[in-house]
């Protein structure tokens, strides 16, 4: 499997991630803290590191910029399942780690099962992205104002998570949702789907939507419940367009993102002749969550293709890759990330070899596309 080199102050963590990671082939070397972890990295030579981010002499953060600049190597944070882990975790994602994973809550020893399948995933995964082919950053490009002075925003509705992060200059350029007749009050949607990798990627792409938008945005990105919240909080301060972790049914409007929340799937239903978001249970015999598949398929019952955009994004496995290749076929567009901006090719692959891309495209050209697309 090759060499790992898993970081920790917990002696106990540091023996647990190393059993589960020894067990599935890995050559395991250990570090107690990220200065250590810097000596381990330029001793070993490791072909991926675990990366706790609370850590006494030397943080997690600190660590891996240290790391990335000394010899670029995949890095898998390990994370606390708490708001300011999580931001830690976004930060460390923008820094050039590959993917995360939460720590097991309670007594670790009894718990560390909840995570071996995942552990062991993600740390194969993360040696055979392409760490390090795009330069670590610690900010998203400026957001794109809208073309035309905006009025102020409108109220935000209390059925969803939304957070008031955004400057008041970025406030400013958001426009009050239009008031539209038509059943469905937005002409279509643009369905994003993503998995390891995703934060970043997105970085890519929302800011570089304008305020005045014409369709709605909706991303399932795989994460652990806890995350979603931070990570829609991290992308309103950071997008001209609102971003809303989806808690509650929701009437979509234009100029908004809506993100599934973790821990359920998002569908697509038509209520009263409106299109909603809403949170459902997790699909029992679906791998992935929040579900692509459950995502797409949903809005092909109420939407005709041609006002459906599908966007595969960086990530492991085929979530979404059957559902959007239909779309693909029953007349709506797609786009498929391109191998050489993405960190994980999986899902993307997956939907070109079904012959379900329309487009394929770097990420850095994806908001222009779909800017082209839809005005």
């Amino acid at each position: 499997m090759g060499k790992v080199l898993v970081v920790d102050d917990s002696a106990l963590m540091r023996k647990l991630i190393g059993s589960v990671l020894g067990e599935a082939g890995w050559e395991v070397h250990t570090a107690r803290n990220g200065a250590q972890g810097v000596e381990q990295l330029l001793a070993v030579e490791p072909d991926v590191v675990t990366l706790d981010i609370n850590m006494p002499e030397m943080d997690g953060l600190t660590a891996l910029s240290l790391m990335m600049a000394a010899r670029p190597t995949p890095v898998v944070m390990v994370s606390s399942l708490t708001e300011q882990g999580a931001l830690a975790t976004f930060e460390a994602l923008a820094l050039g780690a590959v993917d995360f994973i939460a720590k097991p809550g309670g007594t670790i020893s009894l718990h560390v099962d909840d995570i071996r399948a995942q552990l062991v995933e993600k740390v194969a995964a993360a040696a055979r992205s392409r760490a390090g082919a795009r330069a670590p950053r610690r900010a998203a490009a400026a957001p794109v104002p809208a073309a035309a002075p905006a009025p102020a925003p409108a109220p935000r509705p209390t059925s969803v998570r939304t957070f008031g992060a955004a400057s008041t200059a970025m406030a400013a350029a958001r426009p009050a949702a239009p008031v539209a007749a038509g059943a469905d009050q937005v002409g279509g949607v643009v369905l994003i789907g993503v998995s390891t990798g995703g934060p970043r990627t997105l970085e890519d792409i929302l800011p570089a939507l304008p305020a005045d938008f014409p369709w709605p945005v909706l991303v399932a990105q795989h994460m652990p419940p806890q995350f979603t919240e931070a990570f829609a909080r991290r992308m309103d301060a950071l997008c001209a367009l609102r971003v809303s972790e989806v808690a509650a049914p929701v009437a979509l409007e234009a100029g908004r993102v809506y993100v599934a929340r973790a821990g359920t799937d998002l569908a697509l239903s038509r209520r009263l002749g409106r299109l909603y978001a809403v949170p459902k249970p997790e699909a029992a015999g679906m791998h992935w969550h929040p579900s692509v598949e459950v995502l797409v398929d949903s809005a092909l019952q109420v939407l005709e293709p041609q006002r459906i955009v599908g966007v595969m994004l960086t990530g492991m496995g085929h979530d979404g890759a059957d559902a959007m290749t239909r779309l693909k076929r029953a007349g709506g567009r797609t786009i498929a990330e391109s191998e050489d901006t993405c960190v994980v090719f999986g899902m993307p692959q997956e939907l070109i070899q079904r012959g379900g891309a329309s487009l394929v495209l770097p990420c850095t050209a994806i908001a222009a596309q779909l800017r082209h697309w839809l005005r």
